[in-house]
């Protein structure tokens, strides 16, 4: 039987039932909407036109399997750049920082027509500064093949486990809420705030390091997302402190993320696998170290009793989360691009705008080396 004008549905997936989630599923996938209205994106409807980029509104392709990740040999373009990026600011090129240490506005720059020495000055550049927003209309109208090829450069795509791609296109990570969903109200009637700090995927054992963000469709207002540098997190501790963090492990589940794919019908594309990585990482290019831990995905620290390890890692969550003065908040627009290094900060989206506007985005994650760190020094 056709599904009815009214029901949620995506090509590929059943209607869905409200399922109550099991415990620690994690903020960031409860939030996350596994369908959409496909007349009001494809048409429009209600008052909503239809979504710009129908190229991009996600499919969820329950029968699709991918292998265990394998390991692989990554080198950071960012070691191979000219530190003064003679190719990435260029005259004409103007950059306003959004925080002394952390967030940087870029206008100027067609990321598309950048050199390889332009892409590499990138990967350093975004490291230093850990996130830069770049005004660039034209990348989001790249062919997703062309788009992906640019990401690759960085590294080797990151195929996301659950979450929505374009259709043929699984390396992209679609971040969508579609016109007119209200799922946020159900979320907020057991929760009080959408806020859900978190690297991306940190429980791979070679986590994106340089990932791509674009807008496809934003709300009038609302909707932007905040970054938090987890190196100035890491400097402001104390150096006892910083040195009882060196050595220390945790592990990192992607079993919760699974599950609420799970318990909400979604897709599966792989077996979920839990990682242990150093609370402290240090980055291959800049040789800063940084705190490597969030709520989302870390589950425990390595050798400790869980109440031990709640303790401390409630610490170092709360001390990231109300760091206001190591953070930056990104305000989405017309052409903006986002490129910021996984490996040195934490982020969350927030959903505040109540109009039922559509929030339509692209992932590109570029994944990088396992992480490292190295020996403590005061």
């Amino acid at each position: 039987m056709a599904p009815s004008a009214t029901e949620t549905v995506t090509e590929t997936l059943p209607i869905r039932t409200t399922v109550k989630l099991t415990s620690n599923t994690g903020t960031y996938k409860e939030l996350a909407p596994i369908g959409y209205e496909k007349d009001t994106e494809e048409q429009g409807k209600d008052g909503f036109s239809a979504a710009k980029y129908q190229n991009y509104l996600p499919h969820w392709e329950i029968n699709e399997r991918y292998p265990p990740l394998e390991p692989f040999e990554h080198r950071d373009h960012g070691l191979d750049a000219d530190k003064s990026y003679p190719d990435l600011l260029h005259s004409g090129v103007t950059t306003t920082e959004l925080t002394p240490t952390i967030g940087t506005e870029v206008t100027g720059v067609q990321l598309s027509k950048l050199s390889q020495a332009g892409k590499d000055q990138l990967a350093r550049y975004v490291a230093e500064r850990k996130v830069v927003a770049f005004r660039d209309q034209d990348f989001k109208d790249l062919p997703i093949s062309e788009a992906l090829d640019y990401g690759r450069y960085f590294g080797r795509l990151h195929i996301h486990p659950t979450s929505g791609a374009p259709k043929g296109y699984p390396e992209v990570h679609l971040v969508h809420r579609g016109a007119g969903d209200k799922t946020a109200e159900s979320f907020f009637q057991t929760r009080t705030s959408s806020v859900a700090w978190h690297s991306d995927v940190s429980y791979e054992a070679q986590p994106p390091g340089t990932t791509f963000l674009y807008i496809l469709d934003v709300p009038e207002v609302g909707g932007d997302t905040l970054f938090a540098n987890q190196v100035e997190a890491y400097e402001r501790l104390s150096e006892g402190f910083k040195e009882r963090l060196h050595g220390l492990k945790a592990t990192h589940s992607g079993i919760e993320q699974v599950n609420a794919s799970k318990g909400k019908n979604g897709a599966v594309r792989r077996e979920p696998v839990i990682s242990e990585h150093p609370i402290v990482r240090t980055h291959p290019v800049t040789g800063e170290k940084a705190l490597y831990v969030n709520p989302q995905f870390t589950r425990g620290i390595v050798g400790y009793k869980q109440e031990e390890s709640d303790v401390l890692l409630k610490f170092l969550y709360d001390h990231i989360a109300y760091g206001a003065d190591f953070q930056a908040r990104v305000k989405w627009a017309e052409g903006t691009v986002v490129v910021w290094d996984n490996r040195v900060t934490s982020h969350s989206a927030l959903v505040d705008w109540k109009s039922g506007q559509r929030r339509h985005l692209a992932r590109i994650a570029a994944q990088a080396e396992r992480p490292t760190e190295t020996p403590y020094k005061a």
